[in-house]
């Protein structure tokens, strides 16, 4: 009998290794590229370094300063420049090769990271010189985020383009669990300097991957050429496809009063439940494990619809109210995996359905007004958030972000049920990047035919 259950068992164990296996190369299948795994590898590391210095920063001017308008007011630093730039930005990565563009922007970003450290080292770091280096970093983000998201589908094959951006998002928020850790740790045990010293060396892993592609293999789209009205042509072929604008339009809400975590989850940890630094940062790290998972779950989707978004938005919404009723530090934690988890599945999705529907002379642009629509509500949301939090108590501020993203979800499904109406509701299309593109080109309103001399006005 032992000898016939261990026989029995065998075949089973085998089969889950075997499941194991093929669910491992369903989601990293585009590390099968090898432009990509350097991409991937040197972003990783840099990443984690870019994450040392958000919370870093974060951290000083806390302990600075002790006011929560006043960490808004460096988080609308970090990310102003997105708002005022980001449309051009993009315009500019689609008229330049983007890997040359990326090792640029991230060689200046580099500089801005040691002189941060030169600042920090000093016995009573100015205030005003962390605004103005935020600031200087936020134009790196500026022109960084387009190019390097557009870049992304140019070192895979069509039918991988939605896996990389999933694994892009999945890299994007596995730093974020070991930045924000490491930066507690460095910030209380050698100090804020040594944070933004390891950032500026990290940005080496990114220059090397970089230089080191092999540049026959890249598949980039015709550069678009010089002309007028073009940032302009980008916004008004947003409007045209609802694919795109209403999961604009939701992000620019829920962006402006949700995604604010760099300033409510420190005020929510340090004032509401009496924790530290340490506390916050951990507190950080469990919210971007949740966001690993959730990055990772969606690596394995083959298409995106708005649906996605609508209900990806809905259960972000939920998850902000359930963990900002959490009554100790303690509760937090699990509550903070599934926030961590159903927001990176709104922003994965998001981002997933503007590359893979965009017009490839389009992308960059989309991109970069979607970055803008993103990461530069964050100007607005910081501070309002930050007076909020000052003024009400900081569950109000993370309630305010809750309600947020439940008002998005409504108003995403209101919205495109009303402009865009398909044939069978119930049907589930699976689409290429290919097909994607061609049902968008499809759903343009001809009325939007103007002639050549207008559109360059």
């Amino acid at each position: 009998m032992p000898g016939g259950c261990a026989r029995s068992r065998a075949p089973r164990g085998g089969a889950v290794k075997r499941r194991v296996r093929g669910v491992a190369r369903e989601t990293f299948r585009s590390m099968h590229v090898r432009n990509f795994r350097l991409f991937f590898g040197g972003q990783l590391i840099s990443q984690v370094g870019n994450w040392l210095t958000l919370v870093a920063q974060t951290l000083l001017v806390l302990h600075l300063t002790h006011n929560g308008f006043d960490v808004g007011l460096l988080t609308a630093c970090q990310f102003a420049p997105v708002l005022f730039l980001g449309a051009w930005a993009g315009l500019v990565a689609d008229r330049s090769d983007k890997r040359k563009l990326l090792m640029i922007v991230q060689s200046l970003a580099m500089l801005q990271s040691f002189a941060l450290a030169a600042v920090a080292f000093q016995p009573h770091p100015p205030v005003a010189a962390i605004y103005g280096l935020a600031l200087l970093g936020g134009f790196t983000v500026a022109f960084d985020n387009p190019a390097r998201r557009a870049f992304v589908v140019e070192m895979v094959p069509d039918e991988l383009a939605s896996n990389a951006v999933s694994l892009n998002s999945a890299l994007m928020t596995s730093s974020r669990i070991v930045g924000p850790a490491l930066a507690g740790l460095l910030a209380t045990t050698v100090g804020f300097g040594w944070c933004f010293t390891v950032d500026g060396i990290s940005y080496l892993a990114v220059l090397a991957g970089l230089w080191a592609m092999r540049t026959s293999e890249l598949r980039p789209p015709r550069v678009v050429a010089k002309g007028k009205g073009q940032v302009r042509e980008g916004i008004r072929y947003i409007r045209t496809v609802p694919d795109l604008w209403v999961p604009l339009v939701m992000m620019a809400l829920v962006g402006t009063l949700a995604f604010n975590f760099q300033t409510v989850i420190p005020l929510f940890v340090t004032k509401t439940l009496n924790g530290n630094d340490a506390t916050f940062t951990l507190l950080f790290s469990v919210v971007s494990v949740g966001s690993l998972a959730g990055a990772l779950a969606t690596a394995r989707r083959k298409s995106i619809s708005v649906h996605h978004v609508i209900v990806a938005s809905a259960a972000f919404g939920v998850a902000m109210l359930v963990f900002g009723a959490m009554p100790t530090l303690a509760w937090t934690f699990p509550a903070a995996v599934v926030v961590g988890f159903t927001s990176i599945a709104f922003m994965t999705a998001s981002t997933a359905i503007v590359q893979v529907r965009s017009r490839p002379a389009m992308r960059g642009r989309v991109l970069a007004i979607q970055s803008m629509v993103f990461l530069g509500s964050t100007p607005i949301g910081g501070p309002l958030l930050g007076a909020i939090c000052d003024r009400y108590g900081p569950r109000a501020g993370i309630f305010l972000g809750g309600l947020s993203a439940l008002a998005a979800a409504v108003l995403g499904h209101v919205v495109f049920k009303r402009v865009w109406r398909p044939v069978d509701d119930d049907a589930e299309v699976e689409l290429t990047p290919v097909e994607a593109l061609e049902c968008v080109e499809e759903t343009i309103d001809p009325a939007f035919e103007e002639p050549a001399a207008a559109q360059h006005a």
